[in-house]
């Protein structure tokens, strides 16, 4: 199940309390409507994460609890991004110890690296673990695009097992398609786009994950499962509700990168009665009231109820 991970894999955000620490009960409730809506599978500790601003001590606790709301009802990919590999395998021994199912890392950063480092970086993890490895293409992060040549040889041999693409792309995420197909698809290709999901379906994604999926998992729950009875016009109309709904991360104009979107998408979970409060970890500022009640119409323009929420 897990080689072959497909489907509707959202980020999971993680909430935080008034004075910054992890949220678990907001946690568990985020978590729980994602599995209630169908969702595919989680990953853990990403960029909607804000695994960049947290601490080891608090990405093992965000970790420990995802995994432990899951408890095996669908797959958990943890996040496992440092800047270099001795870095990345101590993160790998702690999502081995808790229980994921397989681990994301980028391309090495900060330290300036080409191809041959990146594929040492890869083939590094793989060789340490018996998880299935994932690789994360975020270029705007990393500063490096992985190659697709790169990516199909390594899934073929065996070293990675799939793709979440987040490099904006679509050129390149095309010819990834196409050139995994050629080698008879040993990477499951998931798209981190969240408005452009149908258009990544109709070239040969495998699924998404999308960050968005936090605010509305059923949404795209649904335009997976009309992609694969293959109903386009369904797909078509469900992601263009889902692109008005992504209004919401241009509500803070005066804002850029996560404190625009994971601010937007706390906010909009806020709204809805999934989490407590909005708050991002520093030096992300919180979007003010004023921001929030715009994110609140969009959010009822688009269907999004108040509703309450089973926990545990």
């Amino acid at each position: 199940m897990t080689d072959r991970l497909t489907g509707v894999v959202p980020p999971v955000l993680t909430p935080l309390t008034a004075d910054g620490e992890i949220d678990l009960a907001s946690l568990e409730r985020l978590v729980t409507r994602m599995l209630e809506a169908g969702v595919d599978g989680l990953f853990a500790l990403g960029s909607s994460s804000e695994a960049a601003y947290l601490d080891d001590r608090s990405r093992t606790a965000a970790l420990e609890a995802v995994t432990g709301i899951v408890a095996g009802e669908v797959p958990v990919l943890a996040g496992v991004i440092e800047m270099q590999l001795s870095r990345v395998l101590t993160h790998v021994r702690i999502a081995e110890r808790v229980g994921a199912a397989g681990v994301v890392a980028t391309a090495p950063f900060y330290s300036i690296t080409g191809p041959d480092e990146t594929e040492a970086h890869f083939r590094g993890i793989a060789a340490a673990t018996d998880l299935p490895v994932w690789a994360y293409d975020i270029p705007v992060c990393t500063h490096l695009k992985l190659g697709a040549d790169l990516l199909v040889r390594l899934g073929s041999e065996g070293v990675l097992t799939g793709v979440k693409d987040s490099s904006g792309d679509d050129v390149g995420f095309r010819r990834l398609v196409m050139k995994n197909q050629e080698a008879g698809e040993p990477l499951s290709l998931l798209t981190g786009h969240e408005v452009v999901v149908d258009g990544a379906y109709l070239a040969g994604a495998h699924g998404s994950v999308p960050g968005l999926g936090n605010v509305d998992p059923a949404g795209y729950v649904r335009m997976d499962r009309a992609a694969r009875a293959g109903d386009w016009a369904a797909v078509r109309e469900e992601q263009d509700r889902l692109a008005r709904l992504f209004e919401i991360v241009f509500v803070p104009a005066d804002r850029v990168g996560p404190t625009a979107g994971i601010g937007a998408f706390k906010t909009a979970l806020r709204h809805l009665g999934v989490i407590e409060t909005n708050v991002m970890s520093p030096p992300m500022a919180v979007l003010d009231e004023l921001q929030a009640r715009r994110i609140a119409e969009i959010c009822d323009a688009v269907g999004l109820t108040r509703a309450p929420v089973a926990s545990a």
